[in-house]
């Protein structure tokens, strides 16, 4: 019985399932940047097929009644082969039953959040206030603000944003920082931005 090819397609078929639950259930945006998505979904679509392929070449094998001799190995392996796919299985299983959470408050904390204002890593070369100020993400109003922080030149305009909530220690109660994670690549090096709130006095 060829257990190596099933081992093998039983490792393709893990780790595009796991690829398949990211991106069904939407958890895929929270770990890569939308930029890469078609990478991921072309990784998925190639192992499951592989995966899928391998299976019907041990069956074709298993029907006429017996099976290819094993390869022989002609490439230099870093670990032996049985405990990089034990590894790359476990990956996977453990990819399937993880649930990956929004970063929050914590996180951004440890990152750095008190230091986003005039940090963000994608800069502007000019200034311009067109376009509706509801439609300006907290990135949008980080930027705009990094060239031209000039408090009177956004008056009365209306900023819709939306991100979590977190109170910097040594502020004064009526004054928050609403913040989100931005991925430049993936969630290994995703980076707080974030703008400062002040309540308006007798706000609850």
């Amino acid at each position: 019985m060829p257990w190596q090819a099933l081992v093998d397609a039983a490792m393709l078929l893990l780790w595009g399932a796991m690829l398949l639950r990211f991106t069904v259930t939407g958890q895929l945006y929270l770990l890569l940047h939308p930029d890469y998505m078609w990478l991921a979904h072309l990784a998925m679509v190639l192992l499951l097929a592989m995966g899928a392929a391998r299976i019907v070449q041990v069956w074709s094998g298993y029907r006429q009644g017996g099976w290819p001799a094993p390869r022989s190995q002609e490439h230099v392996a870093l670990m032996p082969r049985q405990l990089s796919v034990g590894l790359l299985i476990a990956i996977a299983v453990f990819g399937l039953i993880y649930t990956p959470r929004p970063f929050g408050s914590e996180t951004a904390f440890q990152r750095g959040i008190t230091d986003v204002l005039g940090q963000t890593r994608s800069r502007p070369q000019r200034f311009s206030l067109g376009g509706d100020s509801e439609d300006r993400t907290i990135v949008d109003w980080v930027r705009t603000l990094n060239v031209y922080p000039e408090p009177d030149a956004y008056g009365g305009q209306v900023a819709k944003v939306s991100g979590f909530v977190a109170h910097i220690p040594g502020w004064p109660d009526e004054y928050f920082m609403i913040s989100r994670f931005v991925l430049t690549c993936c969630a290994a090096d995703a980076y707080p931005v974030g703008l400062p709130v002040e309540l308006p006095p007798g706000t609850p």
